[in-house]
């Protein structure tokens, strides 16, 4: 069977070159005798994986010396409590809410403290990102809260908010690796590696060194805290070891392709001929303010329910899997991430183009 152009939010495509290596190294990696998925976190061939994935990582986003890399497990919503219960000293933090993961970070947040909401494009159904140059930041606030990329709702923050010179918290979970960044804006940085990096079971907390301390919250578990990540460097415990080995793959296939300035040309391209289709569609219509638009997430409705199932039913029939919007805002979504290639960002367009002649 052929391969699909795959949509999915997450998991998500990955490179075919990475499949392709991982595939032949499931076996044998490198005369070991045995797969990665077999081999003990502790031996030396592992310890080498894990030291190359976080140099390569470190090379690809440029991160000082001064942030620790922790590779771990919980997936991205597990960090909605380890952030409060190892940041929140004041018991205070500010929460910019653009979408359902933002939310559920800030309701989470308030088991530990006061979680205040100074900012939301809840009003518009998350289609937009608020203004967020002057905002109402609590003096004693710990930190700013953000979901960066919102997969569900396709928006993005252009300009990071003036947090007034409190520690930026950032999920990037949907847009990491999809452009340069400058780490020193923030505190922490983290995200799940299933939408943009890897399989799913491994997510990454990228965190300035004077945030790591034993001074957490009462009654922090052990494995929440990141002194324990920090001072084992992420083998504290077994580790998702098979999916960092695929991270890794990942990071270097990235550096092959040119980093990261490279990345943010080829998505800026791919994104740029969907929304220029939907623009000028009489069917299709994109659902995000264009300002705020995601170079990741592309969400577009006909405004009919119906069509847009028979759309998702033919998109599949056609090779276009995964375009069904996400439950709680219907119509379609088409995520398309570093391993999406520009053809099959090509391919949608010419099948929803045929698709519009044939239902206007």
């Amino acid at each position: 069977m052929s391969r699909v152009y795959n949509f999915s939010a997450g998991p998500a495509v990955l490179p075919e070159e990475v499949l392709r290596e991982a595939a032949e190294e499931m076996m044998d990696y490198k005369g070991s005798g045995m797969s990665v998925m077999e081999m003990s976190h502790r031996s030396k061939v592992y310890d080498t994986i894990m030291k190359e994935a976080e140099a390569d990582l470190r090379e690809l986003m440029g991160i000082p010396d001064n942030y620790r890399v922790l590779f771990l497990q919980g997936g991205a919503s597990q960090q909605f409590a380890a952030i409060p219960m190892n940041l929140m000293k004041n018991k205070v933090a500010d929460f910019i809410v653009t979408g359902q993961w933002a939310k559920k970070a800030y309701q989470e947040a308030q088991l530990y403290g006061k979680a205040n909401k100074i900012a939301s494009s809840e009003d518009e159904t998350f289609s937009y990102i608020p203004d967020c140059s002057d905002l109402p930041v609590s003096p004693d606030a710990d930190y700013v809260y953000i979901c960066e990329n919102n997969t569900i709702y396709g928006t993005k923050f252009k300009t990071l908010p003036n947090t007034k010179g409190k520690t930026l918290v950032a999920d990037v979970s949907s847009c990491f690796l999809s452009e340069p960044v400058d780490v020193t804006k923030y505190g922490l940085l983290y995200g799940g590696v299933q939408k943009n990096i890897g399989p799913a079971g491994v997510v990454i907390v990228i965190v300035r060194e004077d945030l790591i301390t034993e001074d957490t919250l009462p009654g922090t578990p052990t494995m929440l805290k990141y002194k324990t990540h920090a001072d084992a460097r992420s083998l504290y415990n077994t580790p998702p070891a098979y999916g960092i080995y695929i991270c890794g793959k990942v990071f270097k296939w990235l550096k092959k392709m040119g980093g990261l300035t490279v990345m943010r040309q080829r998505n800026e391209e791919k994104a740029k001929l969907l929304y220029d289709f939907l623009d000028e569609s009489k069917l299709f219509k994109g659902t995000v303010r264009p300002e705020d638009r995601s170079l990741m997430n592309v969400p577009f409705v006909t405004g009919n329910e119906e069509l847009d199932a028979k759309f998702v039913k033919e998109a599949k029939e056609a090779g276009l899997e995964n375009l069904k919007g996400h439950r709680s805002v219907g119509g379609m979504r088409a995520s398309i991430y570093n391993a999406m290639p520009r053809e099959g960002v090509e391919a949608l367009v010419a099948f929803m183009k045929k698709f519009e002649e044939e239902n206007l």
